[in-house]
């Protein structure tokens, strides 16, 4: 019986992945191999040594700490793509926000019928105070070319915009999702310099904190509108309302808002909606359950943000998952050891990722737990587990 404790509530169409026979799933479970989270922080969680996996239903991974789970041997997975769709339509919605002042539009109806004069008399002489252009025929430029990136930048396409994109490590399945008509650029100030609109689609770490900052501001179109659903750390807040002080920037539409933001009248901030729907939170339960049963079950590894994806059919009688440091001779060591306890290899991958290296071995025969111990003995192993 496999123990999956849940934070957060996790869609119904999730939990239903897995097996009410096979698995026990509850926030009251303890011991647990696998962890279903969706915000709830796990940086200061005190992991048990049975946990084998987290899976995060959504994509950003901020509340779990990676380089914590990495060297406990706790494989990370997302579920990118799975919200896709979502943060598109809202990435539409705010374009338009940003353009149109709608919000500004409302709040004023509503103060003239509060005021008790009759809207209907002052509608046509109050609206010109919050005209705003077109998108189409605009430019739009698209930072993060991934799932979301490039659903935003092809139906910006058919709106009749142009787009330029900017991602220095565009994949080849990000690339082959993407219209061929969109621009991807090498140097992200031409795409800053060409951009009536700017929307970011880029992870948060070190590497990406602050990169929208003043440098990005000055490089900038003036005028231009930026929409940041991505996360709040990669737009330097202190450079963005300078840049909104002296127009540089028109607006500023966000779901990661802070008092300071709220504040200043140029920047509409809602709370974090980007995947905020039914579909997009069944979406990301229903990936995030598989992730975590196939890595379980099979010790296939899809999607993780930590360590590499291996995917391997199961053969033979046995698997070993063999996760160790990204170091050479490694995989000779693992293949080496087996062969000198007579054990024949019936098929094995091994990709590496960083620091660290993940290898499967499917067995023709069952090996005992001295076998395992040798494994758990190499150097450079973090941790073995054995698949029957």
């Amino acid at each position: 019986m496999h123990r999956v404790r849940t934070f957060n509530k996790i869609a119904p169409a999730g939990l239903a992945r897995l097996d009410p026979a096979a698995y026990e799933v509850g926030e009251a479970v303890t011991a647990e191999e696998g962890i279903l989270v969706r915000s709830a922080s796990l940086l200061d969680y005190e992991f048990p040594e049975s946990l084998l996996a987290i899976a995060r239903a959504g994509v950003g991974v901020n509340n779990i700490p990676l380089d914590r789970c990495s060297e406990a041997g706790i494989a990370v997975f997302s579920t990118p793509g799975a919200n896709a769709n979502a943060v598109k339509e809202l990435v539409l919605c705010a374009m338009l926000l940003s353009s149109r002042d709608v919000p500004g539009a409302i709040r004023w109806v509503r103060n003239q019928a509060a005021s008790g004069i009759e809207v209907a008399d002052v509608v046509e002489k109050g609206k010109s105070a919050y005209a705003g252009p077109e998108l189409y025929r605009k430019t739009l430029g698209v930072i993060g070319l991934g799932a979301i990136g490039a659903l935003v930048a092809n139906v910006a396409l058919n709106m009749g915009m142009d787009v330029y994109g900017y991602d220095p490590f565009l994949s080849v399945n990000s690339a082959l999702r993407l219209d061929r008509h969109v621009r991807v650029v090498q140097d992200i100030n031409e795409l800053y310099r060409k951009a009536d609109y700017i929307t970011a689609h880029i992870h948060y770490n070190e590497k990406t904190r602050h990169m929208i900052g003043a440098g990005a501001f000055a490089a900038m179109k003036s005028g231009a509108r930026l929409i940041n659903l991505a996360r709040g750390g990669i737009v330097d807040d202190d450079a963005l309302l300078s840049a909104l002080d002296e127009g540089r920037v028109t607006a500023y539409v966000t779901d990661f808002p802070t008092n300071r933001l709220v504040a200043h009248p140029h920047v509409v901030a809602m709370p974090h909606l980007g995947a905020s729907t039914p579909e997009s939170e069944q979406n990301c339960a229903v990936m995030a359950a598989d992730e975590l049963r196939d890595y379980l079950e099979n010790g296939n590894i899809r999607n993780s943000v930590n360590l590499p994806d291996v995917v391997l059919e199961r053969s033979g009688v046995m698997r070993l998952c063999v996760l160790h440091r990204n170091i050479p001779a490694m995989l000779a060591n693992i293949t080496t050891l087996l062969s000198r306890d007579g054990v024949n290899v019936e098929n094995l991958s091994n990709k590496s990722k960083g620091d660290y290296a993940y290898t499967l071995v499917d067995l023709n025969s069952e090996v005992g737990p001295a076998v395992e111990e040798d494994l758990r003995n190499l150097a450079g192993v973090i941790r073995v587990r054995a698949i029957r």
